[in-house]
């Protein structure tokens, strides 16, 4: 049995990376993770596309593949916390909790045990420093997707591979191409982690339906129209919310009363900009990079999946955490969210983990 596995998804980056695993010498055995919906469910998946392409990868590359069926525990827990999250009035991030509860997770349990390495065609990279291993930051800012791997346990991290942390991914496109590989022109899919054509106002419509309420005026009061339901907006949305004469932008959300609140432009005094928020339930990857006794640090961070990084400074006090903004007041933050964690290290930039944002009172 070797002792890698590889991640298979059909899409071209998880390609490129059993190539470039082959490359190295290793023939990987294939997994393809099943989690899409049931088809009485109403939903459209590629599965039958996705598991055509990873067929033909492992005949062209003499590889083993295996369909592990996860669909289940993907629908209890992943969809489980996304219901959850929105019926709080909360923003939830499926593709953080995927990684961790699913690829990494329920995946180690049913085959990954088995072997020593298990390799993903995330964009993201390890990075050696100070004596030990970390989640580094991909080459490529734009495909960089460590904000998505930001609460892996250190078990699930010590196993992981990162072929491609080193490319950007127009040079992944082109090695697909030069070698002809079949999902090299295919594009990247939408959508919640990888569902296919699954959106995520028809997954939350489906469980939740709708609940008509009022779409008011932060500052003024004024009833402006009505929305299906609290749970099918998130604070700093901008599109969807079905005004004239905008732009208008949700910034707060009655749950009990089941009221959106919008605010017209970018008004620094409603409630949607920020100096600081809470971090519940932070939690490192590989543990800190710096000395275990701070109480304060200048730290770098992500409020959302974006090429950017904004600085701030991380507190620490009786195992609280906190986040205070340089640009500060920062707008568009959605409690429920992940704000995750860098720093910069003379080997590289690394991910140091991640904290659910809430705002203080």
């Amino acid at each position: 049995m070797t002792s890698t596995a590889l991640l298979l998804s059909g899409g071209v980056d998880s390609a490129v990376a059993l190539h470039l695993l082959k490359e190295q010498g290793i023939t990987p055995d294939l997994y393809y993770i099943n989690i899409g919906p049931d088809p009485d469910q109403g939903y459209s998946c590629s599965k039958e596309e996705d598991t055509q392409i990873c067929r033909m990868l492992a005949k062209r590359y003499g590889a083993n593949l295996e369909i592990v069926d996860l669909h289940k525990e993907y629908w209890e827990n992943v969809v489980g916390y996304i219901i959850t999250q929105v019926k709080r009035g909360l923003t939830p991030n499926p593709d953080v909790m995927c990684n961790r509860l699913i690829k990494f997770g329920c995946f180690e349990d049913v085959a990954g045990r088995a072997y020593e390495h298990i390799a993903t065609g995330h964009y993201a990279s390890r990075i050696h420093y100070n004596g030990q291993d970390w989640l580094g930051a991909a080459k490529d800012p734009v495909k960089d997707q460590t904000d998505f791997l930001a609460q892996i346990t250190h078990t699930q991290f010590a196993k992981s591979v990162f072929p491609l942390g080193h490319l950007m991914k127009s040079e992944v496109r082109t090695i697909a191409q030069g070698l002809h590989l079949p999902p090299a022109s295919r594009r990247d899919s939408q959508g919640i982690c990888f569902l296919g054509n699954l959106q995520y106002k028809d997954l939350v419509g489906n469980f939740l339906g709708k609940q008509p309420g009022q779409i008011v005026d932060y500052t003024t009061g004024k009833i402006l129209g009505t929305h299906e339901g609290h749970w099918f907006h998130t604070i700093g949305q901008r599109k969807g919310l079905g005004l004239s004469g905008g732009p208008w932008y949700c910034v707060q959300k009655d749950i009990d009363a089941n009221i959106v609140y919008v605010s017209k432009g970018r008004d620094e005094s409603v409630h949607h900009f920020v100096h600081e928020v809470q971090l519940n339930g932070f939690h490192t990857i590989a543990g800190i990079p710096w000395d275990e006794e701070w109480t304060t640090r200048r730290i770098l961070y992500k409020p959302r999946h974006t090429p950017e990084f904004g600085t701030a400074t991380l507190y620490k006090n009786d195992g609280q955490y906190k986040l205070h903004f340089d640009e500060t007041p920062v707008d568009g933050i959605a409690p429920g969210q992940f704000a995750v964690i860098y720093t910069d290290t003379p080997s590289g930039r690394i991910c140091v983990g991640s904290g659910e944002m809430a705002l203080l009172p």
